[in-house]
C-alpha cells in the first residue's frame, strides 16, 4: 500500500492506494462504495484484467485514507482528479461501485464502467419515512442527541465530518449528471440488488446514450461473484478500442 498527501481547497488529505500490473501503460482506476474501501475492489479484480494497471483508491474518509472535512460527491471527484495528476495517470476506464459510480461518472472517463451504481432516487419505504419525520419532530426538542437511534447502518460509527457528508450525497438525483456523460458505459447490476434496484440501471441505461446493460444474478455486491464475465467484458471492450 502506498500513501500519499495532496492538498484540496487549503486541507491535507493523505490518500491510500494501490497499484496493480505496474508495468503496464493503459490504466484503470477502481473504486468502491458508500462504507467500504479498496480491498474489496481489489478481492475482486486484482487478479483480472493483466493487460492494465489498475489503481485501487481508499476515497477520503474511508479505509486509510484521511477526511478532515465536510464533502460533497464534486469534492471527491476533484480530490481525485488532483491525486491524478499528482501521481501522474491519465485513466483510460474508471469503474464505480455505488456511491463510486457517481464519482467516476464526474470523472468523465472514455470508458465509464458502473456497478450498481448510486445516483437514482429509490423511494426510501414506509417506514424509514416515518423514522426521518419523528426524528425532525424531536430534534428541536432537545433530542438531537438520539441521532444513533435513528440512523441507518451506513453512518454507524462515523465522525461528525463523514456524518455530515452523508447527509450530502445519500440523496442526489445523478440524472442530469449521466445525461451529460458523451463517452462509452458498461453497466453491470446485481438482478436481486435492494439498494440499487434493477430499474435504476435501467433508467441509467435510457439517460447514457452510448451504454450497455449486463445484469447479472446477486444483491448489490454481485460483482465478487461475477468479477471474471466483468473482467473479460472490460478486456473484450478494451481490446475492441484500443
Amino acid at each position: 500500500m502506498a500513501q500519499r498527501e495532496i492538498i484540496y481547497d487549503k486541507n491535507k488529505f493523505s490518500i491510500a492506494y494501490d497499484i496493480v500490473n505496474l508495468a503496464m501503460e493503459d490504466c484503470i482506476v477502481i473504486l468502491h462504495g458508500w462504507g467500504s474501501n479498496k480491498e474489496i475492489m481489489k478481492q475482486a479484480f486484482a487478479k483480472q484484467m493483466s493487460d492494465l494497471k489498475h489503481i485501487y483508491i481508499d476515497m477520503p474518509g474511508f479505509g486509510k485514507s484521511t477526511n478532515p472535512v465536510v464533502l460533497t460527491t464534486d469534492d471527491y471527484a476533484r480530490i481525485l482528479q488532483i491525486f491524478f495528476d499528482d501521481i501522474g495517470i491519465k485513466p483510460l476506464m474508471i469503474a464505480g461501485h455505488s456511491f463510486g459510480g457517481k464519482v467516476a461518472t464526474l470523472l468523465n472517463p472514455a470508458c465509464l464502467i458502473l456497478l450498481s451504481s448510486a445516483g437514482i432516487l429509490v423511494p426510501k419505504p414506509f417506514s424509514v419515512r416515518a423514522k426521518i419525520a419523528a426524528f425532525k419532530i424531536l430534534k428541536p426538542l432537545g433530542f438531537g442527541k438520539m441521532r444513533r437511534f435513528f440512523a441507518s447502518r451506513d453512518v454507524e460509527g462515523m465522525s461528525h465530518e463523514m456524518y455530515e457528508t452523508f447527509k450530502n450525497v445519500v440523496n442526489e438525483d445523478f440524472s442530469g449528471s449521466f445525461a451529460q456523460f458523451e463517452g462509452d458505459a458498461l453497466l453491470f447490476w446485481g438482478k436481486s440488488d435492494t439498494a440499487t434496484p434493477l430499474w435504476t440501471a435501467q433508467k441509467i441505461n435510457s439517460i447514457i446514450k452510448r451504454s450497455k446493460l449486463y445484469p447479472l444474478e446477486g444483491d448489490h455486491y454481485f460483482f465478487l461473484k461475477h468479477s471474471k464475465f466483468i473482467s473479460d467484458t472490460i478486456m473484450q471492450y478494451y481490446k475492441e478500442h484500443k
